[in-house]
């Protein structure tokens, strides 16, 4: 033990060379690990405890952002698949309005054509009979002028009653025969 007492005798006197005074620095060694101790238990503690709670919570925000993630993932996958379903569906209502749209113009072309025909057989049936009542009227009139003209070459007056139902009878005869 001699050897260590030499060696702190020593140190004792080197420091006092050197100004520093050995009571002042044990004091504030011990002052030193004091305020180390106090540190520990008042600050060191709760500041690590802080510090794991802090590194707790970025690890749960850090398995939230994890979970958001795959969400959004998850829900951008549906999403595609809802576009994709919408996407065909409008395909198939175009489709089916297309041939809605061809079959109500080929039903309007097909009204319109049977409107059409029965036009053309009304047209057909009022120019028949104003060419019935035309052909009447030229006979009649040719059936007065006959008369007359008879009356002049045999400077007589015929009937107009007899003499119109001869050139009708006559009439009647020439249009059965062109006929046949």
């Amino acid at each position: 033990m001699g050897g260590i007492v030499e060696i702190l005798s020593n140190i004792w006197e080197g420091l006092q060379k050197l100004g520093v005074s050995v009571p002042t620095l044990l004091t504030q060694v011990v002052s030193f690990i004091i305020l180390l101790v106090i540190l520990r238990f008042v600050a060191y503690k709760p500041i690590m405890r802080m510090l794991d709670e802090r590194s707790k919570r970025v690890k749960e925000s850090l398995e939230q952002a994890e979970a958001v993630k795959e969400q959004s993932a998850r829900t951008e996958e549906e999403l595609k698949k809802q576009l994709e379903g919408a996407g065909r569906e409008s395909q198939e209502r175009i489709a089916r309005a297309v041939k809605a749209g061809e079959e109500v113009k080929q039903k309007a072309q097909e009204e319109a054509k049977s409107e059409a025909e029965v036009l053309l057989g009304r047209a057909r049936t009022e120019i028949q009979r104003e060419r019935d009542d035309a052909i009447g009227e030229v006979r009649r009139e040719f059936a007065d002028l006959t008369v007359l003209a008879a009356g002049k070459v045999i400077e007589k007056s015929l009937n107009k009653e007899e003499h119109r139902e001869l050139i009708e009878k006559v009439l009647e005869e020439s249009s059965t025969k062109k006929k046949e």
